[in-house]
């Protein structure tokens, strides 16, 4: 493409979609922001009004004018937007979770394959700074704690709590357990939908590392921390508050009187714990997975979270529902 912008058009208009308008607009440098479609006459008067862009008529305009297209419509829609816009050859930027289904994110897989342009998947949680600033300290990691708590919101209803949630703490997993994926074990209940509410689920792996993960959209609170535990180290990420830690258990250093040291028992030498807060950037995590997604069509690069790494997720996502028996029910709003 050159040092030619890239005419981006956003498919829907909604809370989500407005963000991505605003932060694309901001990038300027990558973007020409064509406009946008929704085909909610509310949300779109509103869009209109706020930002000032060409609201267009249909999908197809919009598509038919783009060279890449960002994809924040309802999940139901997601498989249908895609594979028009990939059909007819244009980068697509996919908010999570990919599709509805996994045979519709099979089919998309493919199509994406086929049509040789950029794919890419809305898992922020890849982009957070805290998780940024740790993701080269994972090495083995054998077990996961992942807590994913939200106070309810009608926003997201569409699907379960595992697609809503839980999907981006199941990508982090895959992306940081460099294993084959051995078994599922899950429960959980509706309490204020039709479909799961909370969930609690157990991903066990061929290397022996098991992910343990919660997820509740009818908490008090909000929470989004993740603990991950290696030979000899001990990773937190929390992803709520933009902080992380790493811990680290080594020889101890006789040259430092202060060293916080533990005793291993059964005749073992002490060891040291040191720990290690690293700086977190500053930076907005949606802003950078557009910038990105705009660098990998510039440079002809592979997408960071690419449309198989939303399928690998949404994969494990309905193995978990199938243990809940959701499956056939995940349709209901």
């Amino acid at each position: 493409m050159g040092k030619e912008k890239i005419k981006l058009g956003i498919l829907g208009a909604g809370h989500l979609g407005k963000i991505h308008i605003k932060l694309a607009l901001e990038l300027e440098d990558i973007y020409d922001v064509i406009g946008f479609y929704d085909p909610d006459y509310q949300k779109a008067s509103e869009a209109l009004e706020q930002f000032g862009i060409r609201s267009f008529e249909s999908m197809e305009e919009l598509v038919d004018h783009s060279d890449a297209v960002s994809i924040v419509t309802p999940t139901l829609s997601h498989f249908d937007c895609a594979i028009y816009a990939l059909r007819n050859g244009k980068h697509t930027f996919i908010e999570k979770p990919v599709t509805n289904t996994v045979d519709e994110a099979k089919k998309l897989v493919d199509v994406a394959h086929e049509a040789k342009v950029k794919v890419q998947v809305g898992h922020i949680e890849r982009f957070n700074p805290a998780f940024k600033a740790v993701e080269d300290k994972f090495d083995q990691v054998m077990f996961v704690e992942t807590h994913r708590l939200a106070e309810f919101n009608p926003r997201g209803t569409d699907v379960s709590v595992v697609l809503d949630l839980m999907i981006h703490d199941i990508d982090i997993v895959l992306s940081v357990v460099n294993a084959n994926l051995r078994k599922v074990m899950a429960s959980g209940v509706a309490v204020i939908s039709d479909t799961p509410d909370i969930c609690n689920a157990r991903l066990e792996f061929d290397n022996g590392c098991v992910a343990n993960i919660t997820a509740s959209r009818i908490s008090l609170k909000n929470m989004r921390k993740s603990r991950f535990f290696q030979k000899n180290a001990y990773i937190t990420v929390d992803f709520f508050e933009k902080k992380s830690q790493v811990v680290k258990i080594q020889e101890v250093d006789p040259s430092n009187p202060f060293a916080l040291t533990i005793d291993p028992g059964t005749g073992k030498e002490p060891k040291q714990l040191v720990f290690d807060n690293p700086d977190i950037d500053d930076t907005n995590a949606l802003k950078e997975e557009l910038e990105t997604f705009g660098q990998a069509i510039i440079n002809d690069t592979t997408p960071i979270v690419g449309v198989d790494d939303g399928y690998q997720a949404i994969q494990v996502a309905y193995q978990i529902l199938e243990q809940l028996n959701y499956t056939n029910s995940i349709f209901a709003v």
